[in-house]
């Protein structure tokens, strides 16, 4: 009997602490962190990559919040030992988020992002384009709580578009590049821990 009543006591408490965690008035902090590099054997042809968005938002009503990433992005390619191009670029991401109103610690959440960078293009250190990008993305997800503090969530990128801009230095011309689709690979999701406060 004693074994029933905890566990019956820990689901109570597991259940209003996810209740907590998307009401109004909460911050949430989370934010985006990546690597990636490649090589091709036998050649000196190698790209590297990274990114830190760090984000924080703030529940306006319940299970309904508004936030924004900002951070930096840097990626090169080298053609040769002599010969490479990198491209630096600041990052803006606000975005809304609703979760779904149910109870438990499990929530479904769909999230719509507007991410906009803009940068530098280099060959060799000598700056040769600027760079403007701006998206859009909707993007359902799910959140587990398994803590007052602490939701770990899954989610995929779901419907997106992007245009980007290259402006060349020297000539002024510009080449414009609009890119969309939808990106529901249940197999490659993107795994986050947010933490609400």
């Amino acid at each position: 009997m004693k074994k029933l009543l905890l566990t019956l006591t820990a689901v109570t408490a597991i259940t209003f602490a996810s209740q907590a965690q998307t009401e109004k008035g909460k911050i949430i902090l989370g934010g985006q962190v990546g690597f990636a590099g490649e090589s091709i054997k036998d050649t000196d042809v190698k790209t590297t990559g990274f990114s830190i968005i760090p984000q924080v938002g703030y529940f306006v009503a319940d299970n309904i919040a508004i936030g924004t990433g900002v951070g930096y992005s840097w990626a090169k390619q080298e053609e040769s030992k002599d010969n490479d191009e990198t491209i630096g670029k600041f990052v803006v991401s606000p975005y809304g988020r609703m979760y779904s109103k149910n109870d438990g610690p499990v929530k479904f959440f769909g999230q719509l992002t507007v991410p906009m960078g803009w940068g530098t293009a280099k060959v060799n250190g000598d700056k040769t384009a600027t760079t403007a990008d701006y998206g859009v993305e909707l993007a359902p997800g799910i959140a587990y709580f398994p803590t007052s503090n602490i939701g770990i969530e899954l989610k995929v990128r779901g419907l997106y578009y992007n245009n980007g801009t290259v402006k060349n230095e020297a000539t002024d011309a510009k080449v414009t590049t609009n890119s969309y689709g939808l990106d529901a690979n249940s197999l490659a999701p993107t795994l986050g821990v947010q933490f609400h406060f």
